[in-house]
């Protein structure tokens, strides 16, 4: 089925919706967006081993926070 054929199909059916439904489908459709905005910003396997590495080299030379510091440091917050 094309798109406008799915487009046409679900014109046929909304006028047949009550308010909560519509609400409903609405809520739906939204989540599908939101999914596809993130799947949109998902970064590079390359770059997510580099990112890995980076970090792993910033515990290697001490460049890191440990739990005890970080309690203390929300106890300021």
């Amino acid at each position: 089925m094309t798109a406008r054929a799915l487009d046409a199909e679900i014109n046929k059916f909304l006028p047949l919706l009550g308010k909560e439904e519509k609400l409903s489908l609405l809520g739906v459709i939204k989540s599908f967006m939101h999914l596809k905005k993130e799947e949109a910003h998902r970064i590079s396997i390359d770059q997510y081993n580099d990112e890995i590495d980076e970090a792993l080299a910033q515990v290697k030379t001490g460049n890191y926070v440990t739990h005890e510091e970080l309690e203390k440091e929300m106890e300021q917050w």
